[in-house]
């Protein structure tokens, strides 16, 4: 069991079944059982799907003073995450709505409220006693991605879409990482191309890219060697918001007891496959048990 420091974003969210995309007009729709509301937010998800695999999580976030902040503080508790470095600072808390469709396609709207703009104020210990810092793309944790390299710590960090090696608002993030995830969303044909670039310009040491239903991708420095992974399911895909997040912590898990990345990846894979069996991105976490049971399963018919 390790000791995982996640900072980042965490708000309420509301998932709702739409029948297609595009969305036609009409005035009110009735998906019953389809629409729901969770905390959720990158940084709780990660936390949530960490400690549900056993690590032990420190979770830093910020919210508002209102009737979110207060629901986000009851369930963090409930699902066993201590909120002492929750600050209420914010104007309001962050929110999202998630539209999706049978096919487990997905539009998000995520309204951030004033957290881009807000200051966490990390003590300069804040890294003590973690083995690794896991630092969301927000705004506000740029500070913390210098406390923790001047620490010594291994950084990770998922940038999500991106289409530009050079791209000014991650700079910072895929500069400090030794850890860099990303979606092959914005990324062209030529993926192997792209996550070089990465690597020439940033001297990264691990580089995951999921690529979704064809499975995923990684680079390791270290080795010069490229990977490549098919994808895995283990159950019908009912959501696919979250499955990045998922396939981050599952990943950090096992990288953090000191599995080798290759193997690491593979049961990332089975986590997130088993992660989009449920809608919400908050939820569907399996625990390392049955992570093994479908990896054993899946290595026995091959």
């Amino acid at each position: 069991m390790k000791n995982i420091l996640i900072s980042g974003l965490v708000n309420t969210e509301t998932t709702a079944r739409v029948r297609q995309f595009p969305i036609p007009y009409y005035p009110i729709d009735y998906p019953f059982f389809g629409v729901g509301t969770a905390v959720s937010g990158v940084a709780y998800n990660i936390a949530n799907a960490m400690r549900t695999l056993g690590d032990r999580v420190t979770l830093l976030s910020m919210t508002g003073s209102d009737f979110q902040s207060e629901y986000i503080k009851h369930e963090l508790a409930c699902a066993g995450i201590d909120t002492t470095y929750i600050k209420s600072c914010l104007k309001e808390t962050p929110s999202s709505v998630v539209l999706y469709d049978e096919e487990g396609k997905r539009q998000i709207y995520c309204d951030l409220k004033d957290i881009q703009e807000a200051s966490y104020g990390f003590s300069a210990d804040i890294c003590e006693g973690f083995e690794i810092v896991v630092a969301c793309n927000t705004n506000f944790n740029r500070e913390l991605l210098r406390l923790a390299k001047a620490a010594g710590k291994t950084v990770a960090t998922d940038v999500h879409v991106l289409s530009n090696a050079g791209d000014e608002y991650n700079q910072d993030f895929m500069r400090y990482a030794d850890i860099l995830f990303l979606s092959d969303e914005g990324v062209g044909e030529d993926y192997r191309g792209f996550i070089m670039e990465l690597e020439c310009t940033y001297g990264t040491k691990i580089i995951v890219l999921g690529r979704g239903s064809k499975g995923a991708a990684m680079y390791l420095k270290e080795q010069d060697r490229f990977f490549e992974l098919p994808a895995v399911c283990v159950g019908e895909v009912v959501n696919t918001v979250g499955a990045g997040d998922a396939l981050f912590s599952a990943f950090v898990h096992y990288y953090a007891a000191g599995t080798d990345p290759l193997e690491a990846l593979a049961r990332a894979q089975i986590f997130a496959s088993a992660k989009i069996r449920v809608s919400g991105a908050s939820k569907g976490f399996i625990t390392e048990n049955e992570i093994e049971a479908f990896y054993e399963k899946m290595t026995t018919r091959r």
